[in-house]
């Protein structure tokens, strides 16, 4: 996992075209690249900033994280940049300097 000091090296923050505040990157990401770890408490209820991912799709098992570090400035696009393979984040495509990171919101089937 990366710490957040390892993140704001990779990332920033700023206004979104799409909604809110964004998560941008610095310097371009490669195709595939490891982009970190969505990192914050465990929880059983949603809010604005949780995560969840299927643990057990045959139990319908889901586990929730309130997002902490800088990656909980995700934002939805059904274009995205980058997705998540349990909690770590992966680049979809090259991902520009300056781009915004999307991910997509929906849910992924079993």
């Amino acid at each position: 996992m990366l710490t957040d000091e390892e993140l704001a090296q990779l990332y920033f923050i700023k206004k979104s075209k799409i909604h809110g505040t964004g998560l941008f990157a610095l310097e371009q990401i490669r195709r595939g690249e490891y982009m970190g770890e969505y990192d914050g408490p465990e929880v059983k209820e949603n809010g604005s900033h949780v995560l969840w991912i299927e643990e057990d799709c045959d139990e319908e098992l889901w586990i929730g994280r309130d997002g902490k570090n800088l990656l909980r400035y995700l934002n939805h696009s059904t274009k995205p940049l980058a997705e998540f393979i349990g909690f770590e984040l992966f680049a979809l495509r090259n991902i520009k300097a300056d781009e915004e990171i999307t991910i997509d919101y929906g849910e992924e089937p079993c």
